[in-house]
C-alpha cells in the first residue's frame, strides 16, 4: 500500500538523529517544560518569522488558547470556514464562543475575504482563517476587513508549516499563528503538539499562562487556565527535523510538479508561490469511484474533507451561515488528496499517476 501520508518513513531516514534526541532527553532528568521546549520555541519563532513561539499540547489547543489570549469568550463570534478539519471549529467552542461560517473561495478552497463582511456582526470579536493543504488564504483581503472592523486575525497554519504569503511566513501575519504538530503535518512529531506564534509580548506571556494552569508563578493561578503543555519529548523530535523542514517541503513541491505533468486532463490543484503541499488535492466528479479504484490498486488516496463542520451530526443545524456555503458543499462530494509525503519516491509516485489515468480511461 502507498500511504497518503508516512510518518513512519520520516522516522526511518531520520532514526539515528531522532533517537539521540530522545536517549539526550531522556537522560537529562527533565521531563516537563525544560530546556528541549525552551530551544525549540525560540528556533522556530526564528523560522516562522515572530518574536515569540509557545508550546502547547495539541493543535487544538493552540487554537483554544489563541482565541482566549485575545479575550474571545462567551457571547462572542468568530468568522470561520466549514471546509476545514473538525479543530478549528471545536477549537472555537472551546472557548466558549460561536462559530460562524463563511463561505470559501472556489479556486483555492481558503476563506473568501468577499464573503466576511456580511457575516460581521456586533458581537464579532475575530476572524479564524484556515490556510489549507499548505496554501495560504488571502491575508491581505481577510487583515483589511478584519482591520476595518478591529477583529482580531488568528491563523489557522496546521497544514502550512513555511508556507508564505507575499513573502511572509503564515504564522506571522495575524495577532496569532496556530500550528498542529501532530505527526502527519509538514513539521511532524511522533505525537501530539502544537504551537502559537506571535509577535505580541502580552499575548505570549498570556499564552504561557494560559497553558499551565493561569500560572504567572508556580503554584499561584492568576486567571484559570489548562495543562496543555508541549512535552520534552516532542520538542527534541521537533528540533531535528526543523532544520530539515524546508528541504521536506522542496521535497513536497516536486512531488507535486511531477503530478502536475503527468495527470494529464485532471482538474489540478490551484497554488500560489508559497503552497508547501501539506496534501495535493485534485477535484473529480467521480471521486467515489476514483476512491474505491485507488484504494484496489493499492494507492491510499483519502478525503480533506469528506463532510464539511457544518454538516457533521454534532453541528449540524446550529452554525450560523451554514446555509450559504455552496462553494463548501460543492467542495466536498469532488476533493480527493492523492498521496504526499518528502520520502514518496518516483516510482511510487507513478504508480499513482497511472492508477489515476487508468480509473479516467
Amino acid at each position: 500500500m502507498i500511504h497518503c501520508s508516512n510518518p513512519h518513513a520520516q522516522y526511518l531516514s531520520l532514526r539515528e538523529k531522532i533517537d539521540a534526541a530522545i536517549r539526550r532527553l531522556l537522560d537529562s532528568g527533565w521531563y516537563i517544560l525544560g530546556d528541549e521546549v525552551a530551544a525549540f520555541e525560540s528556533e522556530f519563532a526564528e523560522y516562522i518569522g515572530t518574536e515569540y513561539a509557545v508550546g502547547v499540547g495539541s493543535g487544538t489547543e493552540a487554537i483554544h488558547i489563541a482565541l482566549v489570549a485575545c479575550g474571545v469568550g462567551e457571547g462572542d463570534e468568530v468568522i470561520t470556514v466549514s471546509h476545514t478539519a473538525v479543530a478549528t471549529v471545536a477549537a472555537i467552542e472551546l472557548a466558549g464562543a460561536t462559530p460562524v461560517m463563511v463561505d470559501v473561495d472556489p479556486v483555492t478552497m481558503t476563506m473568501n475575504p468577499a464573503k466576511l463582511q456580511s457575516a460581521i456582526a456586533s458581537r464579532t470579536k475575530a476572524v479564524l482563517p484556515v490556510h489549507l493543504y499548505g496554501q495560504s488564504a488571502d491575508m491581505d483581503g481577510i487583515c483589511e476587513v478584519a482591520s476595518r472592523h478591529g477583529l482580531r486575525v488568528i491563523e489557522d497554519a496546521s497544514q502550512a508549516h513555511g508556507a508564505t504569503w507575499k513573502g511572509r511566513r503564515v504564522g506571522s501575519i495575524g495577532d496569532i499563528g496556530c500550528f498542529s504538530l501532530y505527526p502527519t503535518k509538514n513539521l511532524g512529531g511522533l505525537g501530539d503538539g502544537g504551537i502559537v506564534t506571535t509577535n505580541d509580548a502580552s499575548l505570549a506571556q498570556r499564552m504561557r499562562s494560559l497553558r499551565e494552569y493561569g500560572w504567572e508563578r508556580r503554584f499561584v493561578s492568576e486567571r484559570p487556565g489548562w495543562n496543555t503543555r508541549l512535552d520534552e519529548i516532542q520538542a527534541a523530535v521537533l528540533r531535528v527535523k526543523l532544520p530539515l523542514l524546508n528541504c521536506f517541503n522542496i521535497s513536497r513541491r516536486d512531488i507535486a510538479a511531477r503530478y502536475d505533468a503527468g495527470l494529464r486532463g485532471v482538474h489540478l490543484p490551484a497554488r500560489t508561490d508559497g503552497h508547501v503541499f501539506h496534501q495535493y488535492a485534485i477535484r473529480t466528479n467521480r471521486r467515489d469511484g476514483i476512491l474505491k479504484f485507488l484504494r484496489s490498486r493499492g494507492v491510499g488516496a483519502s478525503v480533506h474533507y469528506p463532510v464539511p463542520v457544518h454538516r457533521q451530526p454534532a453541528y449540524a443545524g446550529r452554525l450560523r451561515g451554514s446555509d450559504e456555503l455552496p462553494e463548501t458543499e460543492r467542495i466536498a462530494g469532488e476533493i480527493l488528496s492523492l498521496p504526499i509525503y518528502p520520502e514518496l519516491n518516483i516510482d511510487d509516485q507513478q504508480r499513482v499517476i497511472d492508477a489515476v489515468l487508468a480509473f479516467r480511461e
